[in-house]
């Protein structure tokens, strides 16, 4: 034998190895636990956040698939359909489009807000709990995680006191603009990536500064740290993009107001401007041109791709904050009057119901915080962000008074025209939080009379805007003859099935069937920004085909049309058009006796299978 041939290990040998394996996991273990107490209180602030956003969606909890948001359950059974298609990535099934609606033309995802990135993340959760368990884990997480992230950039990057950075961090993920939007506005509400690209942006300024760090001799350093500028210039570029899969608006509210500030920054602080803006400068066109790399074509399919939209679709006009909506308190805070719910388009969207008592203190800590850059960048941020919410013309208790309004200057600028001009106020609250952040830090830095005031005004400003529970309400079961798979009897998966009545903007609950089985079959119309407006414009939705038309007008009347050969032969060419391989009607369904009946005269005897009807077309 050989000398050189392997030796089985001695006792001693196979007890160093497990020693070995053992200390792997244990030091592992160690720098865990270290971490964790480094951390804890941070750790225990994000449980804080994370309990208060559990408290404000716990109705839904309480049984996410029977249970809806009760102010806008549309668009609640929009985002689950949007994630139940985005959960088919995992599947194999991903592209920037989708002929799971709106069959045969499909749906282009990236003129819609379907929160691409965020389906994809979450598909495990979807594929094996279902879609409306994923909508209400990210109603939670979106409102604890936007906190969180705030909180960590205050307390990181300015330093501030750790009660200082949690009141920030709270106002910040539960401001009345955000638990306003909870009521499914998941695109915006995913706003914890945006602390990320502030930081990103600071850091990369601060690099490209070279007095921001000591050089020999305590001197400031002569040349900015370069490699610091490339890999915060690349982390800034992954953050944009990724950003735009979850939802292009906040990202586009967020350039706003950060170019506001710098401007602002520049203006005020001159001596950083000329020694930090070459390099700033070059580093923000890697961060452009790298994010441009990725970003490039899916930006082109949104805008100009097949069944992109170019254009807004919503009116700058009927979706301006009324003047006095910023001195309310929401409606859905504990001690809010619905009496001020008239102040806005719905209760999605009471961005600026901030209250006069936060108003009021944070103009006093401005002028208590003197004329730092930072703070008159963040006062610059709220004055230009709070007057485009004010839309074309100022509006005051509901009636115009003539005096156009800032957002006006953007009237026919392509894409930022179609911004809805209230959402702008939601870029206020972050602004509001560092400065009254700014403030509670050194008030609780210092000491007498100040102190006492200060700490007394922040809480009386920022109480009254706690936050009251979502409202919830029931809502019907999908037809076991979806759930139990007995679809699958008259459609391939893939296939077209045509539920009656048809999905549409405003009644969009037969999507519900498609989300309970991750999309697996395809149905015509339903609710959706397409370019199918007159000239091609946006629209939400498609014009209904004959039979849908026919078949919405039992659903609403419950009276039975005459059906002659005529009725048929457009039946007949409607299903052709869609491409469908059966119809079905849900035994619950409204009227379900006069559109059984109707559907029989158009397409003959019907099937019962469990709780529907189907016919084979």
């Amino acid at each position: 034998m050989s000398s050189r041939a392997p030796l089985a290990p001695t006792d001693d040998t196979a007890t160093q190895a497990d020693h070995q394996v053992v200390r792997v996991p244990a030091r592992w273990l160690t720098r865990l636990v270290r971490s964790t107490g480094r951390n804890r209180i941070d750790l225990l602030v994000g449980l804080f956040y994370a309990a208060l956003a559990g408290a404000l969606t716990h109705r839904l909890w309480a049984d996410p698939t029977g249970l809806v948001l009760a102010l806008n359950p549309e668009d609640q059974v929009l985002y689950e359909w949007f994630l139940a298609v985005d959960a088919r990535a995992l599947l194999g099934d991903f592209g920037l489009s989708t002929d799971r609606l709106n069959a045969p033309v499909g749906v282009n995802l990236m003129a819609n807000t379907s929160v691409i990135a965020l389906g994809v993340l979450c598909a495990p959760v979807t594929l094996a709990f279902g879609a409306p368990v994923t909508f209400a884990l990210l109603v939670t997480v979106n409102l604890a995680g936007t906190a969180t992230a705030w909180y960590l950039l205050f307390s990181r990057t300015l330093r501030v006191h750790r009660a200082a950075a949690t009141l920030g961090g709270g106002l910040c993920g539960f401001a009345p603009g955000m638990v306003s939007q909870s009521n499914s506005h998941l695109h915006m509400t995913a706003q914890w990536l945006l602390p990320v690209i502030v930081w990103l942006v600071v850091r990369l300024l601060r690099a490209a500064d070279p007095a921001a760090r000591p050089g020999p001799g305590g001197l400031p350093a002569a040349e900015p740290r370069r490699r610091r500028l490339i890999t915060s210039a690349i982390g800034l570029a992954a953050a944009v993009s990724a950003q735009v899969f979850i939802g292009e608006e906040v990202l586009f509210l967020a350039a706003l107001t950060l170019l506001v500030m710098a401007v602002t920054m520049i203006i005020t602080d001159r001596d950083l401007a000329r020694r930090a803006m070459p390099a700033f400068a070059g580093a923000m066109a890697l961060a452009t041109g790298t994010a441009l790399l990725v970003l490039a074509r899916p930006l082109w399919f949104q805008f100009a791709g097949p069944l992109g939209v170019a254009d807004g679709m919503f009116s700058p006009h009927y979706f301006s904050a009324d003047l006095r909506s910023w001195w309310a308190i929401s409606p859905l805070s504990m001690l809010g009057d619905d009496r001020s719910a008239q102040l806005s388009t719905g209760p999605a969207e009471y961005n600026t119901f901030l209250g006069w008592p936060l108003l009021v203190v944070t103009v006093g800590c401005a002028a208590w915080l003197g004329r730092r850059p930072l703070v008159l960048a963040c006062a610059a941020g709220i004055l230009v962000m709070g007057a485009l919410s004010l839309g074309p013309e100022v509006v005051l208790d509901g009636e115009g008074s003539g005096l156009p309004g800032p957002y006006a200057l953007l009237g026919g600028v392509p894409v930022v025209d179609g911004a809805l001009p209230m959402r702008f106020a939601l870029a206020v609250p972050p602004l509001m939080a560092t400065l009254l952040v700014l403030a509670v830090d050194r008030a609780l830095r210092g000491a007498g009379r100040a102190r006492r005031l200060t700490l007394v005004a922040v809480a009386v400003a920022v109480v009254p805007l706690l936050p009251a529970p979502l409202p919830t309400a029931q809502r019907p079961p999908v037809p076991e003859f979806i759930t139990a798979g007995h679809w699958k009897t008259c459609v391939e998966p893939g296939g077209v099935l045509v539920p009656v009545p048809l999905a549409t903007p405003k009644e969009p609950w037969p999507m519900r069937w498609a989300t309970a089985v991750n999309a697996e079959f395809s149905m015509p119309q339903g609710f959706f920004i397409g370019p199918h407006g007159r000239g091609g414009s946006a629209a939400m939705g498609v014009a209904p085909r004959p039979t849908s038309a026919l078949l919405a007008d039992v659903a609403r009347s419950g009276l039975r049309p005459v059906v002659g050969d005529e009725q048929r032969r457009r039946a007949t060419q409607d299903v052709a058009h869609w491409g469908a391989s059966c119809v079905v009607l849900a035994a619950d369904t409204a009227h379900a006796d006069s559109l059984r009946l109707t559907l029989e005269a158009l397409y003959g005897p019907s099937t019962r299978l469990t709780d529907a009807w189907y016919w084979r077309v």
